[in-house]
């Protein structure tokens, strides 16, 4: 007789699995405890541990080479953007702003003149025009996103046709000798004061704004890229004390040449980007700022130059802008050309290349403002011709035209300075970052390898 025997409580003689085994989810989720324990259980002996501060190096090697190349990458990409693209849009909405300004004053100029209106300011009214149509077609490009700019660009597309629409009617009228026409020519100029200008100088302080942004992220210390690198150094100064310790070998040629190339990059990268950050400022301070408080007087000049004529076209009338007048020549260099915004730009361009024509433009706005009082005096004692002469011809001796037109040369060419300096000095700050990233990657990879070597050939010895 025969029979079989099975184990005890296993059916059909089939064994059980261990009761702490674990399967399915609950062993995934323990997987990375496992993985730690394991971790721990080698870095009890030395070249377990060796081989996890080998890992640890190699992964913060690669680490900051990455951050560090990614963060150089952006920061060059910024510079180039404030070269190509920001500051290119801040001076468009300066050009429609400047236009703009130069048009009302022009037509002004132009409403004044004896008989028939002189071809020259005819046209130099439709360049402005168009001019600040094409600069704002450009400024428009960037506005999207941005709501308050979006919106001084739907005011400035709807309210510039019909600023030009009520300059015809006004040149049509006076054409006729009809006197509505100046009634429709200050009704112009108002449009232009209380609607079309604010919008376009808010379009101007908003890209204004957005470039001296961009150029603080630029001069921005890279504190996170930073730390890392100061973390790796002193880790591979610790590991090579360490090893010293446990070896008796005072260098370890892995970890020294790790340790040179993290140093190497430390070295390069800080003075490149303390070069980058000097120039950068320096293309904001000598450049950009500058040319900010630049335009800003040329806009105040041409602002009191519409004034200076709506005065005379208002016959009588115009006490208003007689008062407006002064309160902008205050703001642009005070009434005797010592202060205001002039001033202001006189002391920022010391020294600068710019100076001379600041110097110039201050004379200009002395010789302005007493051609002006003349003006003024003409007007107030009846020599309305007289007035109107001295006004608007810039042949004429001592006229409010002549010293007007050289302030504005002058303006133009202190602006165009600015900018050049902006550019160079932008440029110059780009190329101080020139082969930075893919340098700054290299030497990681160098930090890399190096560790690897030099801990390997510690493992060599306990094999």
């Amino acid at each position: 007789m025969t029979s079989t025997a099975t184990r005890t409580g296993s059916p059909g003689g089939t064994e059980s699995p261990p009761a702490d085994s674990r399967s399915g989810l609950a062993g995934l989720l323990d997987l990375p405890a496992a993985a730690v324990r394991g971790i721990a259980r080698s870095a009890a002996k030395t070249p377990g541990r060796l081989s996890v501060i080998a890992v640890g190096l190699v992964l913060l090697s690669l680490l900051t080479g990455l951050v560090g190349t990614i963060v150089i990458g952006d920061r060059k990409d910024t510079i180039n953007d404030l070269i190509d693209h920001r500051e290119p849009l801040a001076a468009a909405s300066q050009q429609v702003y400047r236009s703009l300004s130069d048009a009302d004053a022009t037509a002004a100029s132009a409403f004044l003149s004896i008989g028939t209106e002189p071809p020259e300011l005819r046209q130099r009214y439709d360049t402005d025009i168009a001019q600040a149509g094409a600069a704002l077609a450009k400024a428009a490009s960037d506005s999207a996103g941005v709501d308050d700019a979006a919106a001084q660009v739907a005011v400035l597309s709807q309210q510039l046709p019909v600023y030009t629409g009520v300059v015809e009617t006004a040149r049509a009228n006076n054409r006729l000798g009809y006197p509505a026409g100046g009634a429709y020519l200050r009704e112009a100029s108002e449009l232009m004061r209380s609607k079309i200008l604010p919008a376009a100088q808010d379009l101007y302080r908003i890209d204004t704004e957005r470039l001296a942004e961009e150029q603080d992220d630029a001069t921005a210390v890279p504190w996170f890229t930073t730390l890392l690198v100061l973390a790796l150094v002193a880790a591979l100064v610790v590991t090579q004390v360490y090893l010293t310790r446990r070896t008796n070998r005072v260098l370890n040629i892995g970890l020294v040449v790790a340790t040179g190339a993290v140093v190497l990059a430390l070295l390069w990268g800080a003075v490149a980007v303390v070069v980058q950050g000097v120039l950068v400022g320096n293309g904001a301070d000598d450049g950009s700022k500058q040319v900010d408080q630049l335009v800003r007087a040329r806009i105040a000049a041409l602002q009191a130059r519409t004034d200076e004529t709506l005065t005379l076209v208002a016959r009588g009338e115009g006490g208003a802008y007689e008062k407006d007048f002064m309160v902008l020549a205050s703001a642009l260099a005070k009434t005797d050309g010592t202060g205001g915004l002039l001033g202001e730009a006189k002391d920022m361009t010391a020294g600068q290349d710019s100076a001379a024509h600041v110097e110039a433009a201050i004379k200009d706005a002395k010789a302005w403002f007493a051609a002006h009082g003349e003006v003024r005096k003409r007007d107030d004692t009846g020599d309305y011709n007289g007035a109107v002469t001295l006004a608007i011809d810039p042949k004429a001796e001592g006229s409010a035209a002549a010293a007007f037109t050289r302030l504005d040369g002058n303006l133009v060419a202190a602006i165009d300075v600015g900018r050049q300096a902006f550019l160079d000095a932008t440029r110059g700050a780009d190329r101080a970052l020139t082969l930075l990233a893919p340098g700054f990657a290299v030497l990681a990879v160098v930090a890399a390898a190096g560790v690897t070597m030099g801990i390997r050939e510690r493992l060599r010895e306990y094999r």
